[in-house]
């Protein structure tokens, strides 16, 4: 079996995913033994750090995966990949691991997308890198030429021994929609999606932008070393899953603070080229016109001057000829979606995203509190109170009323008791509030529930108003809150009635009536077309 060893300054992996991270989903299914050192770290993100001068009950810690001494055959760890894919090669680091590092290793694989996960005596397993030599304290790449398909990889190590990260380098196996109509992250790793090129990543990579989730910090983002000269940008080519029309973008900053970058904008253009050639970065026919009609395969993505980002998300349809084949594997939920049914001849879809103030702000505002400072919106007042043990964060929103004097408006605080939806439902309709904002608190588990109920989440669905005085469809945006999050529609704001996702929660609304609870401020309008809500798994 052929197998090439790559010297570190080879770019080979650069346009690959790492197929067993742990940030796709990867994760260790079983291991001989972990005596010394936990195999999870060998799938995290970040680089072993050293742990020198450190111990625990069974000796020194090691930031990796370290069997006992003395195996008279070898040590196995079964891996399933976070997305299955073609494999192209791998990265075996004992950084740190000097004198217990694992002398050889040998890598086999199975590919059984819908098999249960597979034991180390599995007759299933195929070699697919030979046993190798490796060395302490130093990382190891290898490409394998005959690229196979894999779910799961087993990494043997021969004694046993000692290593501190194991990255599995490839190519996904695209999950796109089979329908051509139907709205996806065009960007998005498991679709295909494949980041190209990188102006630099000094502190985070540029395939970082593409994962599923926000992430857990800065490191797992993109981010650029600060730059010192008038003019400067920094930029990353992304190709599309398949060649299509894009019709939304979402740029996240998450974690990023003191270090986002002050402004950046989108290209992008269509090319036949499957891998891009670095001296065409800054020479292409790039373009920002006609996006709604014209088909791309690649964008880029411009920052000024440097700076970070966490994801970023080109939401759009493929061409109906952009792909030779669909997979028959289910299309990937990041957490739900909102489509709009097909009552039509045509049907529109809007991602569900986390809510965030900076996100909402055009439809209300969110009422939250905040543990780093830092992250709360500008102009936040934060001051301490409670004798120091609190914070207080001022007026995070505030209640408005347009009725007329005589009305007799009052203000006050109403509860709602709300059931979860189950399965698939539908919307037919959204109402709003001329005349007055409306503040809904989450309250939490409703009484006589037990302390091992699942956390609440729910859906937020908006539209600003349109032209017609009806809501503006092309506006409509959902958000998934959590329970540490209250919302306030703005006056005007179309919006769904709460929709609970997962077990019964209690909102205490605050709102301005007329009397006690007056219809007359809330106008509800049936859609023309019915709305689909497909509620996460």
């Amino acid at each position: 079996m052929s197998f090439e060893q790559l010297s570190l300054e080879n770019d080979t992996f650069s346009r690959c995913t790492e197929l067993s991270c742990a940030a796709l989903g990867g994760r260790v299914l079983s291991v001989s033994d972990e005596f010394f050192a936990e195999a999870f770290h060998l799938l995290l993100v970040e680089p072993a750090p050293s742990l020198k001068g450190q111990f625990g009950p069974n000796g020194a810690l090691y930031s990796g995966w370290e069997t006992r001494r003395h195996n008279p055959t070898y040590d196995w760890c079964i891996i399933k990949l976070g997305a299955s894919g073609t494999i192209t090669g791998f990265d075996i680091d004992t950084t740190h691991f000097n004198g217990n590092e694992a002398p050889q290793v040998s890598v086999e694989a199975i590919y059984e997308p819908l098999s249960s996960d597979p034991i180390s005596t599995d007759p299933r397993w195929i070699e697919i890198l030979p046993r190798v030599k490796i060395g302490p304290s130093s990382r190891h790449l290898f490409t394998i030429p005959h690229a196979p398909s894999a779910t799961f990889v087993k990494l043997n190590m021969f004694p046993d021994g000692g290593i501190a990260r194991f990255r599995v380098y490839g190519h996904v196996k695209p999950i796109i929609p089979e329908d051509p109509a139907e709205l996806f992250d065009m960007a998005h790793v498991f679709a295909g999606g494949r980041v190209e090129l990188v102006s630099d990543q000094h502190f985070g990579v540029g395939s970082n932008l593409i994962l599923p989730g926000r992430g857990k910090d800065m490191g797992d983002g993109w981010e650029t070393k600060r730059s010192r000269h008038p003019g400067h940008k920094d930029w990353v080519i992304i190709k599309l899953a398949a060649p299509g029309r894009l019709e939304q973008v979402e740029l996240d900053t998450a974690h990023f603070k003191g270090n986002f970058p002050e402004s950046c904008e989108i290209h992008a253009l269509s090319s036949e080229d499957n891998y891009w050639p670095a001296e065409r970065s800054e020479n292409e026919d790039w373009t920002l016109d006609n996006v709604e009609e014209a088909i791309f395969t690649h964008i880029k993505l411009t920052i000024y001057p440097d700076g970070g980002l966490k994801r970023v998300r080109m939401v759009g349809r493929r061409s109906a000829t952009g792909v030779a084949s669909v997979p028959d594997a289910p299309s990937v939920a990041e957490s739900c979606s909102i489509i709009a049914a097909a009552q039509s001849a045509s049907s529109s879809t809007v991602p569900v995203l986390p809510l965030t103030p900076e996100a909402f702000a055009s439809y209300g505002q969110v009422v939250q509190a905040y543990n780093d400072h830092a992250a709360t919106p500008k102009g936040t007042m934060i001051t301490p109170a409670n004798a120091g043990t609190a914070s207080k964060f001022h007026k995070l929103s505030l209640l408005t009323s347009s009725y007329p004097p005589t009305a007799g408006g009052t203000t006050g605080i109403s509860v709602y008791r709300c059931q979860p939806l189950k399965g698939v439902a539908m919307l037919t309709m959204l109402e709003r509030h001329s005349f007055t904002n409306q503040a809904f608190i989450p309250m939490g588990r409703g009484p006589g529930e037990g302390l091992s109920e699942p956390s609440r989440r729910y859906l937020v669905v908006v539209a600003k108003n349109g032209a017609d005085d009806k809501p503006d469809m092309k506006s409509l945006r959902a958000f998934v809150a959590s329970t540490a999050q209250g919302i306030v529609y703005n006056t005007g704001i179309w919006h769904q009635p709460m929709t609970v996702l997962d077990n019964a929660l209690d909102f205490a609304c605050v709102e301005t009536q007329i009397g006690n609870g007056s219809r007359e401020d809330c106008e509800i309008i049936e859609l023309d077309s019915r709305i689909q809500l497909r509620l996460p798994l």
